[in-house]
């Protein structure tokens, strides 16, 4: 078997363990309590339970276990004990991401959790050693002593980018799925091209994670019957960062495509990232400017951006994935061919998806009337046309409503009780916003 065969065989077990995986873990969530209600702070318009990430961090452990009893995969696992760390570093930001549904977290301890589980990965060897800056010849070496506060680093910034892109039901799942396959085939390629060395487990972890995202997609596009929250956010964090780390810091060999461009192997996972990357510095960039904590709550995300130009959720978010999707073709393309004789229809398509993205779809006048009228049931409790809206509705008595900030649910929970004024008020401005 070889390694792309047996990458594919991973996707599969992913998806298939995590979609069945979903059910059982949506209804624990229902039992408990864990549903997110809707409010003015939030898009969507019913009762959602929420912590579906632990089916997420399940498949993905199902998914590792199985890669190990095929033979493709024997030297990932005989030679060296990363799998075993990147599946302890999940269980830690599992947890991390559940406790966070259950009863919010503060900042600080959620950002030590993520350093816990940084130094999981650390204490198992799976880090970079080094990383080339484009156009500058040789590797930059990381030492021993800086080793522990750079994977902290990675891990802390790719962890929030996949949180605050968790913003519209099915865009996390969607942005990473597309993101992670594009990272699994350029380290097969890099593998291909003796770039990296056979026994690393960063084209493993990608395709777990692609997997999972595509099991779990079902249940989350819109409309989402069960939101990731953030222990999926998390666990999607650690393992695209433990990917990336693996596949863009382990290179022994740069791998030059054209003269105008030099493939640092560590630049290619941020482009293929480039979406929730993007956001995330927009969003401290901004609350920087307004001398807000990181943390503060705004309407300024790439995905309300796009809902205010007048694109429906689900047209939102498919553009979001739409874009992934090129950055990820365009950044592997040279590695396939390396010069850039067919790059013009990357030129011709992003100008299409420019367009699209920055004109409305629909007359500005129907499109401003049909996102209003979307946001204003923001108030309602349930939606008759949900089978388990009702039950949904009313939580068993004692029982603890999310607060999480998962797959399209916004902020805080609890959004019963707001006055009609209040909730034409809501209509009229921005989409809600979360994280």
């Amino acid at each position: 078997m070889s390694p792309e065969v047996g990458s594919v065989v991973v996707v599969a077990i992913a998806a298939a363990s995590t979609f069945i995986l979903t059910f059982p873990v949506r209804k624990v969530a229902i039992n408990r309590g864990l549903v997110v209600m809707p409010d003015p702070e939030r898009v969507h318009t019913r009762p959602t339970p929420t912590a579906g990430g632990g089916a997420i961090a399940l498949g993905f452990a199902i998914a590792i276990l199985a890669a190990g009893q095929l033979g493709v995969f024997h030297a990932d696992f005989a030679d060296s004990t990363a799998p075993a760390g990147v599946l302890a570093a999940v269980g830690v930001m599992c947890l991390l991401g559940l406790v966070d549904d259950i009863r919010s977290v503060s900042p600080p301890a959620k950002v030590a959790g993520q350093v816990l589980a940084a130094m999981t990965l650390v204490f198992f060897g799976v880090t970079m050693t080094q990383f080339k800056v484009p156009f500058l010849p040789g590797y930059i070496e990381l030492t021993s002593t800086v080793l522990p506060l750079v994977t902290a680093l990675w891990v802390i910034g790719i962890a929030n980018a996949v949180n605050l892109i968790d913003g519209l039901d099915g865009l996390a799942a969607g942005v990473i799925a597309i993101g992670s396959g594009a990272l699994c085939i350029y380290g097969l390629r890099l593998m291909h091209l003796q770039v990296l060395s056979a026994n690393n487990i960063g084209p493993l972890l990608a395709a777990a994670c692609c997997g999972v995202c595509l099991g779990f997609l079902p249940h989350n596009f819109h409309r989402a019957k069960i939101f990731m929250g953030d222990t999926g956010a998390m666990v999607l964090g650690i393992v695209m960062a433990a990917a990336t780390m693996e596949i863009g810091g382990q290179a022994t060999t740069v791998y030059s495509g054209t003269t105008y461009f030099f493939f640092a192997p560590l630049l290619v996972p941020i482009v293929i990232l480039g979406v929730p990357i993007v956001d995330t510095a927009l969003a401290v960039g901004r609350r920087a400017i307004r001398r807000t904590g990181v943390t503060e709550r705004d309407l300024e995300h790439l995905h309300y951006r796009l809902m205010r130009l007048g694109h429906g959720h689900r047209r939102a978010v498919v553009l979001l994935w739409i874009w992934t999707f090129v950055l990820s073709a365009l950044v592997l393309y040279p590695t396939f061919y390396p010069t850039w004789d067919g790059a013009l229809p990357f030129a011709a398509v992003i100008l299409a998806i420019a367009l699209v993205t920055v004109f409305r779809p629909v007359g500005r006048h129907r499109a401003s009337r049909s996102a209003n009228g979307a946001l204003a049931k923001a108030g309602a409790v349930a939606d008759d046309s949900d089978p388990g809206a009702h039950q949904l509705s009313a939580p068993k008595a004692g029982a603890v409503v999310s607060r999480a900030r998962g797959g399209g649910d916004g902020a805080d929970g609890g959004g019963e009780g707001h006055s009609r004024a209040h909730r034409r008020r809501f209509a009229r401005h921005h989409p809600p916003m979360r994280g």
